[in-house]
This record gives C-alpha cells, sequence and structure tokens, in this order.
C-alpha cells in the first residue's frame, strides 16, 4: 500500500514527496552539466484519424541526459512549426532545443502529429480558417495525448524515469497554438461552432493514454497565438512567449490568419501575456523587436536567447508543488481535492485523500441518480474501489463535507 500511495502521489504532483523529487542544486536544469544526450526514436505514444479519415499513428523522439541517474525528471514536450501543412519532429530547432534542455537535465520530447485539413470553397484560398481551426483542435489532443503517455508510463514501466508532476507543454508557430490550447483550452464552450469540436473528439480527443490527466506545469508559446485572451483564466500554468514584433504570419498583437470566412482571428503575445499579468498568472514576454516570424528557427542569436528565456522561465517552476489539475478562482489557494486513478477504469479505480483531509470514517459511493451503491472504510489515504457487479456509466465518490469526485467505468 505505501508503494501505491507514493505511485499516486508522484502521478498527481500533491504533498512533499512529489516537490522533493525536482532538485535543482548543482546547476542541474541551468548549466549543461550532462555532455551528452541519448535519443530514443521513433517511440509510439498514440494513434489517431486524420482529416482523410485514415489513421495516424503518432510518434516522438525522446531525449535523456546521458548517464543521469536521477529516478524523477521534469519534462518538456516541444510541437514543431509548419503551419500544420508541413514540418517533422527532426526539424532542425526541434533537435537543437531538446538537446540543449536535455543538457540541463530534462527529459525531453519532439513530437509528430496529424498535418493537413480540408480546404473548402472556391477559388482555393491559401489557408481555410475552417481548416486551420480543426487542425489546430487535432494537433491539442494529440499533444494532449503524448502528456498522457509519460503519465502514463510514469505510473507502470517508468521507462523514462519522469516526475509526472512537471510536465511542460511548448511548440513553434502551429505548434505553440497547439501548447496554447493544452494549457488554456479547457471548456467546450470555448470552441467556435463551426469547428466541430463534437465530432472531433472533443477537447481530450482519442489520441491515446485515456484516464491520465493532460494538464501542465507550464506552457512555451514560441511564435503562436490563440483564439481569444479570454481562454487565459486565473489559476491557469504560467506562460513564456517569445515573438517576433514584425511578425507576418502569426500576428504579434492580433489580426487574422487564414482566407474564408469565419474569419481565424487570433491574438499573439502582445495579448496574451498582459492578459496573464492582469489574472495574477507567472508569465515573461521576450519581444523580439522588429523581428519576423519563428526568428529562432535560423538565427543563431535568437536562438539563444529562446534557450535562455525557456530555462531561466521554468526553474522557478521547478521548486513549486507541480501541476494543480484544475483552475482556481482569483488568487485564492485551490480547494484540496480527492483524486480517482484511472479514470475511466474498467475494474477498479484507486482513491487518493488529500492530506489536508482528515482521515474519514467512511466514503460513498452513488450513481447518476444518487442512490448509494457502496460504501468503504479507508485505513490510509490511497484506497482501492472495486467495480464489482455495477454497471457501466457515472458515479460519484464523497466525502461527508468534502467536494465529489466524478468517477466512470466503461
Amino acid at each position: 500500500m505505501r508503494t501505491t500511495l507514493l505511485l499516486l502521489l508522484l502521478l498527481f504532483g500533491v504533498g512533499s514527496v512529489a516537490q522533493a523529487q525536482i532538485d535543482t542544486t548543482g546547476g542541474r536544469y541551468y548549466r549543461p552539466i550532462f555532455a551528452n544526450v541519448t535519443v530514443t526514436p521513433d517511440v509510439v505514444y498514440g494513434s489517431a484519424v486524420t482529416y482523410t479519415g485514415t489513421t495516424q499513428t503518432l510518434l516522438m523522439d525522446i531525449y535523456q541526459p546521458t548517464g543521469d541517474v536521477l529516478a524523477r525528471r521534469p519534462v518538456i514536450i516541444f510541437a514543431h512549426q509548419g503551419g500544420f501543412l508541413a514540418g517533422s519532429r527532426t526539424d532542425a530547432y526541434m533537435v537543437n532545443i531538446c538537446t540543449r534542455m536535455a543538457r540541463l537535465g530534462y527529459v525531453t520530447a519532439s513530437i509528430e502529429y496529424r498535418l493537413g485539413f480540408q480546404i473548402t470553397g472556391f477559388p482555393l484560398p491559401a489557408a481555410d480558417t475552417v481548416g486551420v481551426a480543426q487542425a489546430a483542435v487535432r494537433g491539442m489532443q494529440d499533444l494532449r495525448a503524448a502528456v498522457r503517455y509519460f503519465r502514463k508510463d510514469a505510473a507502470t514501466t517508468n521507462m523514462y524515469k519522469v516526475n509526472p508532476a512537471y510536465i511542460v507543454a511548448g511548440g513553434s508557430s502551429a505548434g505553440a497554438f497547439m501548447a496554447l490550447e493544452i494549457g488554456y483550452l479547457d471548456k467546450a464552450s470555448e470552441v467556435p461552432a463551426y469547428v466541430g469540436l463534437a465530432a472531433l473528439g472533443g477537447i481530450e480527443g482519442n489520441s491515446g493514454n485515456p484516464g491520465y490527466p493532460s494538464a501542465v506545469l507550464a506552457v512555451l508559446n514560441l511564435s503562436g497565438a490563440t483564439e481569444n485572451p479570454s481562454l487565459i483564466e486565473a489559476g491557469n500554468a504560467p506562460l513564456l512567449s517569445v515573438h517576433g514584433t514584425a511578425d507576418a504570419t502569426v500576428p504579434y498583437f492580433q489580426g487574422r490568419v487564414g482566407s474564408l470566412l469565419p474569419p481565424k482571428y487570433v491574438y499573439g503575445s502582445g495579448r496574451l501575456n498582459p492578459r496573464a499579468t492582469a489574472l495574477g498568472i507567472r508569465n515573461t514576454l521576450v519581444r523580439l523587436s522588429r523581428a519576423g516570424h519563428i526568428p529562432f528557427e535560423s538565427n543563431a542569436a535568437y536562438a539563444d536567447t529562446t534557450f535562455r528565456a525557456i530555462r531561466d522561465f521554468l526553474r522557478p517552476s521547478l521548486g513549486q508543488a507541480g501541476t494543480v489539475l484544475a483552475a482556481r478562482a482569483g488568487n485564492t489557494p485551490p480547494a484540496a481535492r480527492a483524486l480517482a486513478y484511472p479514470n475511466p477504469a474498467d475494474d477498479q479505480l484507486r482513491l487518493l485523500l488529500p492530506e489536508a483531509w482528515p482521515l474519514p470514517a467512511q466514503v460513498q459511493l452513488r450513481d447518476a441518480t444518487g442512490r448509494l451503491v457502496a460504501t468503504f472504510s479507508p485505513t490510509t489515504r490511497a484506497l482501492a474501489v472495486p467495480r464489482g457487479s455495477l454497471p457501466a456509466g457515472l458515479y460519484l465518490l464523497t466525502v461527508p463535507g468534502q467536494p465529489p469526485v466524478r468517477v466512470e467505468f466503461r
């Protein structure tokens, strides 16, 4: 049971166990203390249906500091540029930034994701705004699957020795659109109706590794934009943006991308970071004066600036308690919540009760009608909840006086 409790604490990033896993002493995560990096190519992290209806196997390359013996390390997942039409996980900049961050001690990954979109209307536009929006959602879903992959690995084989409470999402250009969405798009109502979110698989999507959280520790936005600054809400993840002020592809402030109605009107870093500041969210905006689109991909000086910005921005987060898996209102601390894992579950799930709660005499399981279907008497904060003969469906795990947890047996 102690092993299970430790695993769950690590998985969800709560309490001192997870916090103690990130050691920033000795220059780790700041200086390139590792001379070499080991790359594991072609790692399958999921699969998903493309816009043409075919199924694509999703791959990523994983970079680890060679010779590192640390048991739990933070992860940065990067998504490449290319306007959702081109690009690769082996693009030079992806290799460069993944290698440089891995030499500091991070585990890094460069992902492939679904490219392409249906072009509608005549004459054919340079970019169909409906298609771009849908492609961004598909990319976001794939990126979420990659986050879940590392959490699944940490909970099972632990092949990559990652701390699942410290997973960062980042991207360049199109990849940055995805990173911003995984960080701040958390409600279906925030997606324009013309996108058809439900038909695409919802916010989480179906790209792989279900039942694991896809929340991230921080967002790295390199020359990206998003639907509206209002996506960023109090309590969301910290934001780093690096953006050229003369970007004619993705606007630094705001503007339109694509060419068909309804317009894909987006807001760049010059609008997103002030929004984060107003909400009390830690953020950094690196303003590349008079620079164009993704200058760090072709200019060594800008690449160095971006590397240092990522390094300096992330290090303070490593000393904090890890990912909070729910937004909070204002700047008040989030309410302590019990965590159920995996969710949905087939035969059994586990419930982790927060340290802030008194150990209850009873935990109740109720069905969707509110009927009591099972009770449990925990002796520790990690409780096994068997399905037994219960039918598939939604249930509530409740502790008197505490927020309930919605769970699903499938």
